[in-house]
């Protein structure tokens, strides 16, 4: 049954290093949905929307490496290695063209993936992805808290402090509360997942180092963003762009100033929801999604 708890089977493969996934199942003869997490994130964040869109679709949850259960072992978690250990991932393991589901980094990676390799991808679903947009819009705590993570002294501090300072389920709250989720309003066991996560990780310093590459080279991306606006202008396949407009990390001005970009992606917005809106409104976006891969016959024929 795989990992207790989660609604779906564990399984880990060998991709140039371990590398975690869950398998939610499906049937045989729908679409592929691979859900793809954020910065910081895991398979775990998909847990409340994947179950939701099983009947109707494959689903995969892949921990990139540095990131939920796919310990670092040493490997490099830039944005651009996690796009090489994605696209191995979807060729090796799924075999298949997917509709990639990003979330925050993830819908970055996403992108990026679409954009290197568009025979792989038939449909694109982003999360409040990381894009670039207007810096006068952005949280003054998540600048800080950013520019702290670009120095390399002083962003291994802060995550070690935190660690002193806070027990693992004040830290997975917390993490909750700044992407605008209320840990009160979730199934307690997600809640219990996420701290047993923590918990139970061997290479925490790994771990530690795995996140601020991530984040360094997610910043790089955005402070140039020419490569990577190249590839969203790149692709051909339909896209669904949600965003929350309570986004802290990712303003929702950046959102429609890609949605003005690119008039063909299907926009939809929603007031009150944060950086995930798969944790916070997991119906709400299993129906938005169903609906999209309907609309753009990415669904399965009896659908």
């Amino acid at each position: 049954m795989g990992e207790q708890g989660t609604a779906g089977r564990s399984a880990t493969v060998d991709l140039g290093g371990a590398v975690h996934y869950v398998d939610f199942g499906g049937p045989a003869d729908g679409p592929v949905l691979v859900l793809v997490h954020g910065l910081g994130g895991s398979h775990l964040n998909w847990d409340l929307f994947a179950p939701l869109v099983r009947e109707h679709a494959r689903v995969f949850a892949v921990d990139l490496p540095g990131f939920g259960r796919s310990e670092p072992a040493g490997r490099d978690s830039s944005v651009a290695a996690n796009v090489a250990v994605l696209h191995r991932f979807l060729t090796e393991v799924v075999g298949e063209p997917v509709v990639l589901v990003g979330n925050s980094m993830g819908g970055m990676i996403s992108i990026l993936e679409t954009g290197e390799h568009p025979e792989q991808v038939r449909g694109l679903v982003l999360l409040d992805p990381a894009v670039p947009g207007p810096r006068r819009a952005l949280d003054p705590l998540v600048v800080a808290m950013f520019a702290a993570y670009a120095l390399p002294f002083v962003g291994r501090r802060l995550m070690w402090w935190r660690r002193q300072r806070q027990s693992p389920l004040g830290r997975v709250r917390e993490m909750l509360q700044l992407v605008g989720v209320d840990p009160d309003q979730l199934p307690a066991e997600v809640v219990d997942r996420s701290v047993t996560l923590l918990e139970e990780r061997q290479d925490v310093d790994g771990m530690d180092r795995a996140f601020l590459v991530a984040a360094r080279s997610l910043l790089r991306l955005l402070a140039d963003p020419r490569r990577y606006r190249s590839a969203m202008a790149s692709i051909a396949v339909p896209v669904l762009l949600v965003h929350g407009d309570r986004d802290r990390l990712v303003p929702v001005a950046a959102a429609r100033d890609i949605s003005r970009r690119h008039p063909s992606w299907r926009y939809v917005e929603w007031a009150g929801v944060g950086h995930v809106p798969q944790l916070q409104e997991p119906q709400r976006l299993a129906t938005e999604v169903l609906g999209w891969l309907r609309d753009f016959s990415l669904a399965r024929p009896q659908d």
